[in-house]
């Protein structure tokens, strides 16, 4: 009995020595936790509390996107403590400390890819296309203004939501301001502590591929998500999705400056063949590093009926008030043509095929389609154009608003009535409008894509230049 109580007075002794570090006991109090982790739990218990706390009001895939959210933000709260407690590490090290932010990154805008057919769908877009910011971590020397352009990504979509339930659902509305709210404050935060890039403890020990930080539950923070998510599956392949895509798992190496040529091997001249021909005749080969990557070759007997059971399938069907006209190749004569003034048009994905809409609706939506030809009717909302190339789009009856966006290749042919149509356009080229003459024909005139930019002492003054037509 003595012996096992002088074990347990040894073992006392070493965990009130442990305790004595920054922010070790685990007691989920402040004291001895850096300022700028402090500051990062309040942040966690405003902003992000009050995100979640909505997101569960909207629930469905809202709720499950913001859980999430919130592990991802929790990473980074791991990062924080375990930065302000030790020095900063090496750059293949620190590759592997971000892996946990990269990877729930892709969680994030996999699941938005997985659900497109979700009737928040905008809500999702929001989030994945802002939630790179928190890649501010391994960023240097301006943190903050990458955050301000992934928050700037997220706006596209909140207008969206915005204008669809201003004066129909207040809880979206207070959503988008809880949501945006979280990247506002983020900058700030940045700004006071992180100004040129995150600090680290300059007298802690050297950060590893090992090192982790302690279990310090933030105070007043919001509840942890009920388990992990799913593990994602492959997203399509799309212009936007691999930008994000690749924008979140490299964000980690875009920093690395001339250090980024430092796993190099010098290759001096009696290693060179065409010095030293007696080298080609080993029987080793004479490259000692990896082979280049080479696309796997499908199997000579390869069912073609299996490959083709992995393609999404072709919709054309009416959920709720959203007509989804999905995966459309090689389609002529698609017609959507019982059609009421609230039901939306959501075309995602067709290739080489044409699409007539029929009577008037509320707005339609192009997003990643490929040499697609619609002809509609009337709509009194929007026609949005995303992420796609070679279009053509004409307007038979009346349209307000037709909006442009990263999108190569597109030709409107506006009508008689049309001509008073507002065209919005951004990251795309080659963009024309077609005017209709009297005697039936059309009139092409380019789209600028050009501008030059100065300044006249007192604001910005942008104008078209001459070479842009």
């Amino acid at each position: 009995m003595e012996r096992l109580v002088e074990r347990l007075e040894k073992a006392v002794e070493r965990l009130e020595t442990a305790c004595q570090g920054p922010g070790m006991c685990g007691d989920g109090s402040s004291k001895g936790v850096a300022q700028y982790v402090q500051a990062f739990d309040a942040l966690l218990a405003g902003p992000v509390a009050e995100y979640i706390k909505i997101s569960k009001e909207v629930g469905g895939d809202v709720q499950k996107h913001a859980e999430m959210v919130h592990v991802g933000l929790m990473s980074e709260r791991a990062l924080l403590v375990m930065a302000s407690q030790h020095q900063q590490p090496t750059e293949n090290a620190f590759s592997s400390l971000l892996k946990p932010i990269s990877e729930q990154i892709q969680v994030v805008q996999n699941f938005r890819e997985k659900n497109r057919g979700s009737k928040l769908f905008n809500h999702l877009s929001a989030v994945s296309e802002s939630i790179p910011a928190l890649g501010w971590v391994a960023m240097a020397p301006k943190p903050g203004p990458y955050v301000k352009e992934m928050t700037d990504a997220a706006m596209f979509y909140t207008n969206r939501i915005l204008k669809e339930y201003k004066d129909v659902d207040k809880k979206q509305v207070d959503w988008v301001k809880a949501y945006l709210s979280i990247w506002t404050e983020l900058q700030a935060y940045i700004k006071e502590y992180h100004t040129t890039g995150l600090t680290w403890n300059k007298t802690g020990p050297v950060a590893t591929e090992g090192t982790k930080s302690p279990s310090v539950a933030p105070a007043g923070a919001a509840p942890p998500p009920p388990g992990p998510p799913p593990p994602p599956a492959p997203a399509p392949a799309s212009s936007s999705t691999d930008d994000s895509a690749s924008r979140s798992a490299l964000f980690a190496q875009i920093n690395r400056g001339e250090g980024i040529t430092s796993g190099l091997r010098h290759v001096s001249d009696d290693m060179k063949t065409h010095k030293n021909p007696a080298l080609k005749n080993q029987g080793g080969p004479v490259r000692s590093g990896p082979k280049p990557f080479t696309a796997p070759k499908p199997a000579c007997n390869a069912n073609p009926a299996q490959k083709t059971s992995l393609k999404a399938p072709a919709l054309l069907e009416l959920e709720g008030k959203k007509w989804r006209v999905e995966n459309q190749e090689n389609a002529t004569n698609l017609v959507i043509s019982d059609t009421e003034l609230k039901q939306v048009a959501y075309v995602f994905k067709c290739t080489n095929s044409t699409l007539q809409i029929k009577g008037k609706i509320n707005s339609i939506t192009l997003d990643n389609c490929k040499k697609l030809g619609l002809v509609f009717d009337d709509v009194v909302g929007i026609v949005e154009i995303i992420n796609s190339r070679d279009v053509k789009v004409q307007v038979m009856g009346k349209v307000p608003t037709i909006s442009i966006n990263k999108t190569d290749g597109c030709h409107v042919y506006l009508s008689k009535n049309s001509l008073d149509c507002e065209i919005v356009s951004a990251k795309s080229s080659e963009m024309n409008v077609l005017i209709p003459t009297e005697g039936g024909d059309f009139t092409e005139f380019p789209v600028p894509e050009q501008f030059k930019t100065v300044w006249n002492g007192q604001k910005l003054v942008t104008t078209v230049t001459e070479i842009a037509g």
